[in-house]
């Protein structure tokens, strides 16, 4: 029976969530499998990846073919570094102790490049957040800006008010203007009576 390694599709439409599975190659994708070996989220960043290490090694040096997606998800892991070099302990180019430290080295090297990608990730969400609340506090300010220039009235009214003020000091003096043109108009009639007579 040829056995592979393959991903089993669960979860909602536009969310997938997937099984690692070893299966047989005629079942169908979503149908009866062999073992579960472990599980693969890749909506999350970076993608969450829990697998049975040793279980998964034993099905790969079993003859478990993986499918692509499923090889680099093991080589993620590390499943595949470790077959290669049990490959080079059986034929003799490593030792046994050799071989473990060089895998110890490879899981060091991949843990502080995960780590550094998650740093990255927060120190990205951190000042993207910092960036929003500038730009919400710029446009709140805007925003009080434009209110207050609503209420308050413009410059050009004041300016109209101060001319009606002075016009109405002016006002008397017309007046005054005008009672005296009255008396004056007063005395040219009476002027003219006498020299009419």
């Amino acid at each position: 029976m040829a056995t592979k390694i393959r991903l089993q599709r669960h979860g909602k439409k536009g969310k997938p969530f997937y099984y690692i599975v070893v299966a047989d190659a005629r079942a169908p994708r979503d149908g009866r499998f062999i073992e579960r070996l472990g599980s693969y989220n890749p909506n999350t960043n970076p993608a969450t990846i829990d697998i049975n290490f040793d279980k998964t090694l034993n099905w790969v040096n079993d003859g478990a073919q993986p499918t692509d997606t499923c090889r680099a998800i093991l080589a993620y892991k590390g499943v595949m570094y470790k077959k290669h070099l049990q490959g080079g302990v059986k034929k003799g180019a490593l030792t046994e102790e050799q071989a473990e430290t060089k895998f110890a080295e490879w899981l060091d090297q991949k843990d502080s490049k995960i780590t550094g990608k998650k740093s990255d990730l927060n120190t990205a969400k951190d000042t993207a957040r910092k960036a929003a609340l500038v730009a919400e506090a710029k446009k709140k300010e805007d925003k009080a800006a434009a209110i207050a220039a609503k209420y308050t009235p413009p410059a050009e009214e004041v300016e109209e008010e101060a001319p009606v003020a002075e016009e109405a000091e002016e006002a008397p003096v017309a007046e005054a203007a005008t009672e005296e043109a009255p008396a004056a108009e007063a005395e040219a009639p009476a002027a003219e009576a006498d020299s009419a007579e």
